[in-house]
């Protein structure tokens, strides 16, 4: 069996702010195989973000962070790398897609400028007239009409669902091994929610490429991953396969985010099971209270 992409141990996180001490990440593991969709599910502050965050060394930058723990990524120590190597694995080796597609990109500079940006962190020495055709053809890739209309356009002239599109054509770029999607379409409306995440389940299957996504919204988990962690309180409570996940939730909070998920029709929000009555937490009451 060959070594995971990527594997986290024991990854722990805590704030040092004006003297106080605030833990974040209780000594998390998880591992993602090549070619391997891996979702990470939790409720807002629950460590999703500040774990991608640790992987793409953004955090480790922080003085206030202290981090411990091994990140081991294409069998390379993360945390041995200099603080230039590290940052060189962004947005070629691993990329990431943050939820905001309008915020993410720059309004001052068109499509086509930010593209070149991008692809001369793979190739420094790409002409503009090659960065111009690789990008029409990454927008081509993401089913993005008149791609050539859209290069030369300003993020707010388009749509958010455009926006995202092209955030997901700028992440694959560079061919990356890891991709990180935070969130990914939650700003946008349901159905283009829907469209975008299944364009990007395809063009990552397509590449082979490894995907870390972070949501707090199983339903979509269960169109997309292969395989679910579980994140509470900055630890995991669960991890399975999506499939097995699904037909059998082992924890508490597992189905109390599983009874949370909107039902479009049938009878109404199921109960929530009689063993939460063992999981003495304030989002399950607040659930309760808001089903009641």
């Amino acid at each position: 069996m060959s070594k995971p992409i990527l594997s986290i141990d024991d990854l722990k996180l805590t704030f040092k702010i004006y003297g106080n001490q605030v833990d974040v990440l209780h000594g998390i593991s998880l591992h993602i195989a090549h070619g391997e969709k891996v979702a990470l599910v939790g409720e807002s502050g629950s460590g999703k973000s500040v774990t991608a965050r640790i992987i793409l060394g953004l955090l480790q930058e922080l003085t206030a962070a202290r981090i411990s723990g091994s990140l081991q990524f294409e069998g390379v120590d993360l945390e041995k790398l200099s603080r230039r190597d590290r940052r060189a694995l962004r947005g070629t080796r691993m990329s990431m897609i943050f939820q905001d597609p309008t915020s993410s990109l720059n309004p001052v500079y068109p499509i086509n400028t930010q593209f070149y940006d991008v692809l001369r962190r793979g190739n420094a020495k790409i002409s503009v007239k090659d960065a111009r055709m690789r990008a029409l053809s990454l927008l081509e890739d993401v089913s993005i009409p008149e791609p050539e209309r859209v290069l030369d356009s300003y993020s707010f002239q388009m749509s958010g669902g455009m926006n995202q599109r092209v955030m997901i054509a700028m992440a694959l770029a560079n061919e990356p091994s890891l991709l990180i999607a935070d969130e990914p379409g939650t700003a946008l409306d349901v159905t283009v929610q829907a469209q975008t995440l299944h364009l990007m389940r395809d063009l990552v299957e397509r590449r082979g490429t490894s995907v870390l996504f972070i949501s707090h919204n199983l339903g979509v988990v269960r169109e997309f991953a292969d395989r679910v962690y579980v994140i509470y309180r900055g630890r995991i409570v669960e991890q399975a396969p999506t499939r097995e996940l699904f037909h059998n939730p082992g924890h508490a909070y597992t189905k109390a985010l599983m009874a949370a998920v909107p039902r479009i029709t049938g009878g109404g929000i199921p109960d929530l099971p009689a063993d939460n009555k063992h999981f003495e937490d304030p989002m399950v009451d607040r659930f309760r209270e808001d089903v009641q």
